[in-house]
């Protein structure tokens, strides 16, 4: 197959096929031979193999020609290249770190000699061959940049042989770019085969001001000889790769946020009037905050009750949300299906059909499978009410799944199973995760009664994930929960298949987010780095998905120790649940600006004083909130304090580490635990002042020795250290 090429690309083969060109170096690091090169309009970064197989790089390009390279020099921490162009002035710092995973890193800063538009700049990937003829090359882009995600690439040149590739444009660096011109960092890394990479942003109505410095690539590439075949290969690779680069780039600092404080301004704000409709007597939440007009659901009344019970287990406190809730939750049984319903059936009337999904008896289908994991959940808490309410709707709910062969639809009208709206768009098949939820739930039913036969009908779900790749994803939360049930099914059957479909639904899962954070426009007053967007195609990072995805991440990774999981989803799991317990406090109105909050809400109203998280977070040039403020979403501190946090009364500390911690003990004057994550990465361990006094004198020592370095003391009077993550920790007094 020839490909067609763009007047650059052929350009670039041209240069490459003449003497057009100069070397300005070349490295060897086998079996990869890296060589820079300057041609009239680009700087170059080659790598080739032995096989004949090539990709370049386009550090900087020089619109027209006539690039002159000013010098090339080496030191210590890289190559240094300054061109002049008649545009204005360009620095290109490349180094190549050699490992298992080399990671080729450049960054070009443009300095534009009068102000001046951008309206083109070419792609900054060629694949290629020893012929130096693209056209002729043959491969396949597994991976690309979507909305604001993160600025990645992953593509396999299979011919020439060359492997595989992961680039991620490091999208942070172009804020200033962005914020002058304001544009977006909104799907800059794509392309079409064999020019792929990334474009800058085109400008015609904001230019670039003369005698300003910006960056305008900052790439950060890996490597692999391995062409990877299966969908296993390909997630393993995948994460892998991302791992390697992750550990290269830059990332923002986190700084400690007193979740408890967050968690009691919620609670009081939850009692608002706003969050719930009385009916007959009784109270339900509102899916969003002073939204009248829909029905209850049953997933909004789980999905804040068990965050409370969690807290309220930790904390010994009695909150009469609980209560509340759980009168509730039988109203929502429908005796003739033999099922709980979505919508509330004693005013299912109040649906007009505004939207598809707003009909009485229509189900959206990951919506009957979230209640009953929650549902399962009680009933392994000794909730007798709810484990009847559970294998009461497991039958309707296996019909369903056989029904569908295991492959659910979006809509489907309950009574009848007539399948309302069969695809998620043309050609995408129905909600492909909630198989794996599916099996969740049949495993929480194989958990709570020993009957065999819910684990059999877990597995013949879960095989028809197999072949999904990364087109696994519909729903973040879902998919987690997925990657968990899976790894607990590993661990039951002890097959193979099971642990790599777990490890592929994570690969989903951080190709879903952004490895960026968003310093332009609103996005100064918020963190969104390492944000993950619930659905593929969402615009925006929600609070519900994150939380559930959060807690989901936590007990994976308690789940996966002593299991062959790979090390990169241990540090990149990790590495997602410290970011969001840094960020997270921005979905709350209360942390933001007022002038970045919607004037206009979908549902409810918004109350930029009440402590009910917003919905939506968008790219640096929207308002949030749009949506709503989410009801259903109040469990974001709820997840966060039972797990994070650990205090110790009668020695008047606590402690919060934002990484994963298991096995805390507390006995004879000391606590000890066991930090999860990767120890190739540092984490925030913080002993918490929990009444007036001051601490107590107290010891921390790290793998059986005394800590070496002085906490930092926290206006709070906390004090914060810095550590490496997988470690044994042990605190005396």
């Amino acid at each position: 197959m020839t490909h067609s090429l763009s007047p650059w690309a052929v350009a670039a083969s041209r240069y490459f096929m003449t003497d057009e060109k100069l070397e300005l170096y070349k490295i060897v690091f086998a079996p990869y031979t890296f060589q820079v090169y300057a041609t009239p309009d680009s700087i170059w970064i080659t790598v080739s193999q032995p096989s004949g197989g090539k990709v370049m790089f386009r550090a900087a390009y020089c619109a027209g020609g006539h690039m002159t390279i000013k010098y090339c020099t080496k030191s210590d921490t890289g190559l240094h290249i300054g061109a002049d162009c008649p545009a204005g002035d360009q620095r290109v710092l490349i180094t190549i770190d050699e490992g298992k995973w080399p990671v080729l890193h450049y960054q070009t800063t443009f300095t534009p000699a009068a102000p001046v538009f951008i309206p083109f700049w070419p792609r900054d990937i060629v694949v290629s061959g020893e012929d130096n003829k693209p056209e002729n090359t043959e491969g396949e882009l597994h991976v690309k940049q979507a909305g604001t995600r993160s600025g990645l690439l992953y593509f396999t040149e299979r011919k020439p042989a060359f492997g595989a590739v992961l680039y991620l444009q490091n999208l942070t660096a172009l804020a200033a770019y962005n914020e002058v011109t304001g544009t977006s960092a909104k799907e800059l890394v794509g392309g079409q085969w064999p020019e792929i990479g990334m474009a800058l942003p085109t400008t015609n109505d904001k230019s670039l001001p003369a005698d300003e410095s910006f960056i305008v690539n900052d790439a950060y590439v890996t490597f692999d000889t391995n062409i990877a075949i299966t969908d296993t290969d390909m997630s393993r690779q995948f994460v892998d790769m991302l791992a390697a680069v992750y550990l290269k780039m830059p990332r923002p600092e986190t700084t400690y946020k007193h979740w408890p404080d967050i968690l009691e301004k919620g609670l009081q704000d939850l009692d608002n009037h706003g969050c719930w409709t009385y009916i007959a007597g009784k109270k339900y939440l509102n899916a969003y905050f002073c939204d009248y007009k829909t029905p209850p659901e049953i997933m909004v009344q789980l999905a804040v009750l068990l965050p409370q019970l969690d807290f309220a287990k930790w904390s010994g406190r009695d909150l009469p949300v609980i209560a509340d809730i759980r009168k509730t939750v039988n109203d929502f049984y429908n005796p003739e299906l033999k099922t709980i319903m979505r919508w509330l059936p004693a005013v299912q009337d109040w649906l007009e059909g505004e939207e598809e999904q707003k009909a009485p008896l229509t189900m959206d289908s990951w919506y009957l499978h979230h209640p009953l994991l929650n549902l399962a959940r009680l009933a392994a808490e000794g909730d007798k009410d709810a484990e009847r309410l559970f294998f009461d709707s497991l039958d309707y709910t296996t019909k369903v799944a056989r029904h569908f062969n295991y492959k659910w639809p979006v809509f489907y009208k309950m009574d009848t199973l007539e399948v309302l709206k069969e695809e998620t768009a043309p050609g995408k098949g129905g909600e492909k995760d909630v198989a794996g939820l599916y099996a969740h739930i049949l495993l929480q039913a194989y958990e709570l009664s020993g009957n065999a036969t819910y684990l059999e009908e877990a597995e013949r779900a879960a095989e028809t994930l197999a072949g999904l790749g990364f087109e696994l994803f519909y729903q973040a939360n879902n998919t987690a929960f997925s990657a968990k049930a899976l790894l607990k099914l590993w661990k039951v059957t002890g097959k193979r298949q099971y642990l790599d479909l777990s490890i592929t639904c994570l690969a989903n899962i951080f190709r879903n987010v952004q490895l960026w954070d968003c310093n332009y426009g609103f996005g100064k007053h918020y963190g969104t780095f390492f944000g993950l967007f619930p659905l593929n195609d969402a615009p925006y990072t929600a609070a519900y998905e994150e939380s559930e995805v959060f807690c989901a991440l936590n007990e994976y990774l308690a789940l996966a120790e002593g299991e062959p999981v790979p090390d990169s989803i241990r540090l990149l799991a990790s590495e997602y649940i410290r970011y969001l317990i840094d960020r997270a406090c921005y979905y709350y109105p209360p942390m933001l600006p007022e002038e970045m909050l919607s004037k206009e809400i979908k549902t409810g109203e918004l109350d930029r004083n009440l402590w009910i998280v917003l919905e939506d977070l968008n790219d640096g040039w929207l308002p949030s909130g749009a949506v709503g403020q989410e009801v259903y979403g109040s469990g974001n501190a709820f997840g966060i304090v039972p797990r994070h946090y650990h205090y110790v009364p009668e020695a008047g500390f606590g402690v919060a580490v934002d990484y994963p911690v298991v096995r805390f003990d507390n006995s004879q004057q000391q606590v000890s635990f066991d930090i999860l994550g990767s120890n190739q990465l540092r984490c925030r361990l913080v002993l918490l002042k929990i009444s007036d006094k001051e601490l107590p004198q107290l010891t921390v020592r790290l793998q059986g020795e005394k800590i070496a370095t002085t906490g930092n003391l926290l206006a709070e009077g906390h004090l914060a250290y810095e550590i490496s993550g997988g470690q044994h920790v042990d605190i005396t007094w």
